[in-house]
């Protein structure tokens, strides 16, 4: 479902944060949900985010794939606006709208005119308590999740490997099931499973409003007060605590041979901590390890394997550090011309050894904070963009001054936490290395055994 030289000046600290603490409110409705206004008046626009403090990592046991299902579901209308009612007044009022699930959230959101944001928040409050479900809306909608699930991971050999993957570096926590779900689950999927999920979960004071456009903090208030204040709490949840990973001390191999690949590649992933769960500056010192290792054409996987050696077509790395409990860290490369994929795999491993050994150079940290703050500092110009941002971060424990902090954070980053993050984190003997490979590179002697 998203992440970002000055001399250091007090006046340009100021300007590196996202949006100004100050231009942002923050404030809690009377029942317990949080909102979150980010004033941009340059364009006669608005968007709305409902985050729901709910993903797939939160599902019952045997339930995969209900989080989502869930979310196609809420498009089903209640009592008062029937089905397709709300998505054909958004597009009455030339609008756009969306909606995601990830492992720790949910997320509904429509783009429309600041005229219109009354009526966005009236459908999104009728939906949030007042949701019809029927057995004629939930069986056709089940076949219509598993046919998702077909074309979007049985036909697609990238997505298979992702999922054995996940399934394989996470060993007991819920992020290893997939955030569709596992077929013979979903096919069991029923009504009364919905209604427990949606009663339990969807409510005001497990939710989060973002809205950002064309508006003022005031009228957003009075607003949202009208709409989803009027609604009853729903059940006060318990912290979530989930099952937690034992100390991985293995290396483990993911190989997956098919016809349609056409071009093999390599990944490799550690479990490491998130912005939820790590010491103060580890995250941000793994944000920095991933743009210098593999963030674009400049770093060290793109220019010693792509550029200098000329050995793989693509390659790089990313942090998945938005999440709630402990994320993860992944390098990936695919060979080119005649180089064979273990090339491509030796030649990352020695990208990684060479920082944990020998650090990184004050130089090439710099670069990467300026590259890294810059992402930030342009997402502004996308309201969404900003939405998305401030709401995935609310919902996995972070607050709103958490992310006007963040890029001064990210200044903080000293070379020495960068090279003690990929000391302490990837090591070869805790990972899980994946291969997608044609068919006609299944050996008895390769790594597709």
């Amino acid at each position: 479902m998203v992440a970002l030289q000055f001399l250091m000046t007090s006046a340009m600290a100021a300007d590196e944060s996202p949006l100004r603490e100050a231009e942002v409110a923050n404030f809690m409705l009377g029942n317990g949900m949080e909102v979150v206004v980010i004033p941009d008046h340059r364009a006669p626009i608005v968007t709305q985010m409902i985050w729901y403090k709910v993903g797939n990592a939160d599902e019952p046991p045997g339930k995969s794939g209900i989080a989502h299902f869930l979310e196609h579901l809420m498009f089903k209308g209640t009592k008062k606006h029937p089905s397709g009612e709300f998505s054909a007044k958004i597009a009455e009022i030339g609008g756009e709208e969306n909606a995601f699930t990830g492992s720790d959230y949910t997320a509904y959101h429509q783009t429309v005119t600041p005229e219109s944001l009354r009526t966005m928040m009236e459908f999104e409050a009728d939906r949030m308590r007042h949701l019809v479900l029927t057995d004629a809306v939930i069986v056709p909608e089940r076949d219509v999740i598993l046919e998702e699930r077909r074309w979007r991971v049985e036909n697609d050999p990238e997505q298979l490997l992702e999922e054995e993957m996940q399934a394989t570096l996470y060993q007991n926590h819920p992020y290893r099931i997939p955030t569709i779900g596992w077929m013979h689950e979903m096919e069991q999927l029923n009504r009364e499973d919905a209604l427990k999920f949606y009663d339990r979960y969807y409510a005001p004071n497990n939710a989060i409003l973002v809205v950002a456009g064309d508006v003022d903090a005031g009228r957003v208030r009075q607003l949202a007060d009208e709409t989803f204040g009027t609604l009853p709490r729903g059940p006060d949840l318990p912290a979530r605590v989930r099952p937690q990973e034992p100390e991985q001390n293995t290396k483990r191999i993911v190989a997956l041979t098919d016809p349609r690949v056409t071009v093999p590649s390599f990944q490799k992933s550690w479990v490491t901590t998130s912005y939820g769960t790590a010491e103060q500056g580890e995250a941000e010192a793994l944000d920095i390890l991933s743009e210098i290792l593999g963030g674009g054409t400049r770093s060290r996987i793109y220019q010693e394997l792509v550029v200098k050696q000329a050995i793989a077509s693509s390659g790089g790395a990313y942090f998945n550090g938005r999440s709630l409990d402990p994320s993860s860290f992944t390098v990936f490369g695919s060979p080119r011309g005649e180089a064979k994929i273990e090339e491509v795999e030796d030649a990352i491993d020695a990208e990684i050894r060479k920082i944990i050994e020998f650090g990184i150079t004050d130089v090439e940290l710099e670069k990467a904070k300026n590259r890294f703050v810059r992402s930030i500092i342009f997402a502004r110009d996308s309201q969404s963009g900003m939405a998305g941002i401030y709401g995935a971060a609310l919902a996995t424990g972070d607050t709103a001054h958490d992310v006007e902090a963040w890029p001064l954070r990210i200044r903080a980053v000293k070379a020495a936490e960068v090279q003690a993050a990929a000391r302490k984190y990837l090591s070869p003997d805790r990972s899980v290395a994946g291969y997608l490979l044609p068919r006609e590179s299944a050996t008895s002697g390769d790594k597709s055994r």
